[in-house]
C-alpha cells in the first residue's frame, strides 16, 4: 500500500514514516520544514520505498496529484505547540483549517480513507475527566490566542465529520494527548523535551504556572499502533478517538522525576505563563482520556509506562549529544 503523511518530517510523522516503511508499505511524505525537520527522517529518506516532498499542505496543486497517487493519507501536518499558538495565531488558524480543508477536497475527489490528527485541546476548559469523545467542548474567550488551535482543530473534526456524512468519505479522527518521544523538540513549548534538555546540562527547570496541572504522556510508539489500527478498520471511519496513556503526573512531580532519572544538579523555577509566553495563557490542570472507544474498536490500549517513555526519551539525547 502506498501511503501519504502531510507534515511527515515532524516528530510523530516521521515516526509513522519509519513504522509503515518497517512493514512493507511505500510512503510518501510532504512537509514545509517549519516545524518539522529533514534530520527527523534522515535515517530512511534513502528508502527505496520513500519519497519526501517539500511544500505547503494549503497548495491543492501540490496536494491533488500525492493524494491520487495514494490509497491513504495520514494528516498530520499543523501549527503545534503552545509557544507557536502564543506568538503566531493567524498562522495556527490558517494552516490547521485551510490545510486540512484543502487535504479534505483532495482526498473526497479521488475517494481516499484519510485520518486526521486531532487534539486533547479541543475538550478546552472542560473539568469533567476523564473526557470522553462525545463530551462537551469549553473554550475561553477569544481574547486568549490559546484558544484559537483548540478551535482551529474542533472545527478540523467538524470538516472531517461532515464529509464522512455528506460523501462517505472513509475519514477517522485521533484526538492525541500529549504525545512524547524521541526527535520531538522543546522549541515550541513541549514540556518533556525541554526539563531533559536542561536537565542533562544542569540547567533551572522552568516550570510554568502551578505546577500541579496533570498530564498524561502517551509514548509515540503507541500512538503510533493506535492510528495505524484506525486507518485499518473500517468500522472507525465517521467516529472521533480519544488516543493517549490515562497514568496521571503533576509537572512538578515530572520535573523531579526527570531530575532523578538524569542525576542532575537542576532545581526547580516557577514561573508565570506571562512571563513564559510573554502574554498571559489560560490552563487546564487535569486532562486525562477515556480511551473505552478505540480498545472496543480495535484492541488498542497504551503499553509503555511514563518511566520506560523518559528512560528512552533521556537516552535519545544523551547520544544526541
Amino acid at each position: 500500500m502506498k501511503v501519504l503523511i502531510t507534515g511527515g518530517a515532524g516528530f510523530i510523522g516521521s515516526h509513522l514514516a519509519e513504522r509503515l516503511l518497517q512493514d512493507g508499505h511505500k510512503v510518501a511524505v510532504v512537509d514545509n520544514l517549519s516545524t518539522g525537520s529533514l534530520k527527523n527522517i534522515e535515517g530512511f529518506k534513502g528508502h527505496r520505498n520513500f519519497d519526501f516532498v517539500e511544500g505547503d499542505i494549503r497548495n491543492a496543486e501540490l496536494l491533488e496529484p500525492l493524494i491520487e497517487q495514494c490509497e491513504a493519507v495520514f494528516h498530520l501536518a499543523a501549527a503545534v505547540g503552545v509557544k507557536l499558538i502564543a506568538e503566531k495565531p493567524v498562522h495556527t488558524i490558517e494552516t490547521n483549517i485551510g490545510g486540512t480543508e484543502v487535504v479534505l477536497e483532495a482526498a473526497n475527489k479521488f475517494g481516499k480513507k484519510i485520518l486526521i490528527a486531532s487534539s486533547s485541546e479541543v475538550y478546552g476548559k472542560n473539568e469533567i475527566v476523564p473526557f470522553g469523545e462525545d463530551d462537551d467542548i469549553v473554550l475561553g474567550s477569544t481574547r486568549m490566542s490559546r484558544w484559537s488551535y483548540a478551535c482551529s482543530k474542533a472545527i478540523d473534526e467538524f470538516l472531517g465529520l461532515a464529509f464522512h456524512q455528506q460523501y462517505n468519505l472513509g475519514v477517522v479522527i485521533g484526538r492525541f494527548f500529549n504525545t512524547i518521544g524521541p526527535r520531538q523538540t522543546g522549541q515550541y513549548g513541549m514540556v518533556v523535551p525541554r526539563f531533559v534538555q536542561r536537565a542533562l546540562r544542569n540547567e533551572p527547570i522552568l516550570i510554568y504556572g502551578t505546577g500541579q496541572q496533570r498530564r498524561c504522556f502517551c509514548y509515540v510508539d503507541d500512538l503510533i499502533e493506535a492510528v495505524t489500527g484506525l486507518m485499518g478498520c473500517g468500522e472507525a471511519a465517521g467516529k472521533v478517538y480519544n488516543i493517549g496513556s490515562n497514568e496521571e503526573i503533576t509537572i512538578e512531580s515530572l520535573a523531579d522525576k526527570i531530575i532523578e532519572m538524569t542525576d542532575s544538579k537542576s532545581k526547580k523555577e516557577f514561573v508565570s505563563y506571562e512571563e513564559a509566553y510573554g502574554r498571559p495563557i489560560e490552563d487546564m490542570m487535569r486532562r486525562v482520556p477515556n480511551v473505552e472507544r478505540i480498545k472496543k474498536t480495535t484492541g488498542w490500549v497504551p503499553k509503555t509506562s511514563t518511566d520506560k517513555a523518559l528512560r528512552l526519551i533521556i537516552e535519545h539525547f544523551k547520544q544526541a549529544k
